[in-house]
C-alpha cells in the first residue's frame, strides 16, 4: 500500500497536506480542529510584533461564480495579517504544542525592514515551541506602506538580506513564501535559498480587482463605497500557480538540490495535489479550499491522492515528485521534435508505398505517400 507520510526539512508529516496561512489558522481553536481532522501540518495566520496597526474591514471577501452561479471558482480577499496581539499568539503556540506535541505547527511571520524586529519575532516564536517558520514576503495588499509582504518580496536583494537575518536567528526550518506578482518568480526564490532558507512556498495570492457591481457602479468588495485591490485565489489561479511551481522546481533542481518547495494555489482535491507534486512540490498547502469545503476536506483529498499513487504503482511521494518536469522544453524544441516526427512518418510512408505497389504513376505515388504520412 502507498503511504502519504513524508519528512520535509526534518519535519515528520503524516501526509503532505498543510493548512496555508490565512483565516483557517486564525486562532488556537481552529488550528486544533485542523490537527484533529488529520492535516499534515498547520501554518498559522501571519503574525507581527505589533498588531496595533492591523485593522481589518468588512466586507473583505468577493467571489467569482461559475456561469450557473453554483460554484465559486475565484476568491478575492483584502484581509490583512492577524490583528491579535503577539503575546496572545505566543500563549496559543505554547498551548497548541502542549495539546498536539506531534502536530507540526509553522509560524508565518512578517515584519518591516528592521533586523532587530525579525530576529525578535523568530526567537520568541521558537521559544514558544513552533516547529518551523514561513516568512511572508508575498501578501499583495497587506501593509505595503510599511514595506511589508509583497513590497519586500518583489525586491530580491532586500529579501535576501532579510532571509539572512532570519537564518542567523532561526534554529528551526525556514520557508520563504513567494509572491506571484513579479515577472520572474525564480529571482526572489533564488535569493531566499541563497540566504540559506531550507525551502520556499509558492504561490501567494495574485493582486486583483474582482469586478464592478453594474447596479451600484462600485468595485467589490465595497467598503463604505470604496475598495482596494486584493489577493485572488481559488481554483481559477491553479494554472498560474502550477507554472510558477514548475519554474521554481526547475531552478531548485539545477542550482539548489536538496532544498524544498511547498506548492499552493487552487488545490481542492487529491488530483490537484498530485499535479503540484509531479511538478516538484514536497508538500501542498490549502487555504481557500478549507474556507469553501471545511477542515474535513483533508480526508477525501488524502484518499484521492492515495488512489492516484496506487494506480501508477507509486509507493511514496518521492517516487513521483518532479516526475513531470522533464517534459517541459522550449517552443523551438517542440517545433524541431514535431518536424523530425513528421519527416520520419513520411519516410516510413514512402517505404510502405514502394513495398506495396511499384506500379503507381509519379503523381499517384506522391499522393499516396502524403496520405499515408498524414494518417
Amino acid at each position: 500500500m502507498p503511504t502519504l507520510a513524508t519528512t520535509v526539512d526534518g519535519l515528520k508529516l503524516p501526509n503532505p497536506f498543510i493548512i496555508g496561512s490565512g483565516p483557517p489558522g486564525t486562532n488556537l481553536n481552529v488550528i486544533a480542529r485542523a490537527f484533529r481532522e488529520g492535516w499534515g501540518a498547520v501554518i498559522a495566520k501571519t503574525v507581527s510584533l505589533d498588531a496595533a496597526k492591523v485593522v481589518n474591514v468588512t466586507p473583505r471577501y468577493a467571489k467569482l461564480l461559475s456561469a450557473d452561479r453554483q460554484e465559486v471558482i475565484g476568491w478575492e480577499n483584502i484581509e490583512l495579517i492577524s490583528d491579535r496581539k503577539f503575546e496572545i499568539w505566543l500563549d496559543e503556540f505554547k498551548k497548541c504544542k502542549d495539546q498536539f506535541p506531534d502536530g507540526v505547527l509553522i509560524a508565518s511571520i512578517m515584519e518591516e525592514f528592521n533586523k532587530d524586529a525579525w530576529v525578535e519575532i523568530v526567537e520568541r516564536c521558537q521559544d514558544a515551541g513552533v516547529d518551523a517558520f514561513e516568512c511572508n514576503f508575498s501578501c499583495p495588499h497587506g501593509l505595503p506602506e510599511r514595506k511589508m509582504g509583497a513590497a519586500m518580496g518583489q525586491e530580491p536583494d532586500i529579501l535576501e538580506e532579510v532571509c539572512g537575518w532570519v537564518m542567523g536567528a532561526a534554529k528551526k526550518p525556514v520557508w520563504a513564501k513567494m509572491t506571484p506578482n513579479i515577472t520572474r518568480i525564480e529571482d526572489p526564490s533564488r535569493a531566499a535559498l541563497r540566504a540559506g532558507c531550507q525551502g520556499v512556498s509558492a504561490i501567494n495570492t495574485i493582486r486583483s480587482v474582482m469586478g464592478v457591481n453594474l447596479e451600484t457602479l462600485r468595485p467589490e468588495p465595497t467598503v463604505e463605497g470604496y475598495t482596494t485591490p486584493g489577493g485572488y485565489s481559488c481554483k481559477a489561479v491553479r494554472p498560474i500557480a502550477l507554472r510558477m511551481v514548475m519554474e521554481i522546481a526547475t531552478m531548485i533542481r539545477r542550482e539548489f538540490p536538496g532544498r524544498t518547495l511547498s506548492g499552493l494555489g487552487g488545490i481542492e482535491n487529491g488530483g490537484d495535489a498530485a499535479q503540484f507534486i509531479l511538478l516538484g512540490s514536497d508538500t501542498v498547502q490549502v487555504c481557500t479550499g478549507v474556507m469553501k469545503f471545511g477542515y474535513e476536506c483533508v480526508k477525501p483529498m488524502c484518499e484521492e491522492l492515495l488512489e492516484f499513487m496506487a494506480k501508477h504503482s507509486f509507493e511514496t511521494l518521492a517516487d513521483f515528485k518532479g516526475k513531470s518536469l522533464d517534459y517541459f522544453t522550449t517552443h523551438a524544441e517542440l517545433v524541431r521534435m514535431q518536424g523530425e516526427r513528421k519527416a520520419a512518418q513520411k519516410a516510413a510512408a514512402v517505404t510502405k508505398v514502394v513495398k506495396t505497389d511499384g506500379e503507381w504513376s509519379g503523381d499517384e505515388f506522391v499522393k499516396q505517400s502524403d496520405a499515408l504520412a498524414r494518417g
